[in-house]
């Protein structure tokens, strides 16, 4: 049985593997105006999982691997609200 299925699977063509993925795989870059103009740049590099990132804002290493939902909770939650007063 097992020869058999070594057979079928050696008949058919190898299959294609995804490319290795860059060092660098996303660039955030972020500019706030609410209160005078702010940058910030994110950069997120490859991990040993094709899920996750290693991240490193403005130059400094943040975290060594965390996921795209965690890194976007994370922008969300690190600016503040702009309240309208009268």
């Amino acid at each position: 049985m097992q020869a058999g299925r070594e057979r079928a699977r050696m008949a058919h063509p190898a299959p294609d593997y995804p490319l290795p993925l860059p060092e660098l795989r996303r660039e955030i870059i972020i500019r706030d105006y609410d209160f005078g103009l702010v940058e910030h740049k994110i950069e997120m590099f490859r991990t040993n999982r094709r899920d996750c990132y290693r991240i490193v804002a403005d130059g400094v290493e943040w975290k060594k691997r965390v996921g795209w939902s965690k890194v976007l909770a994370a922008i969300r939650k690190s600016f503040v609200r702009a309240y309208n007063f009268p």
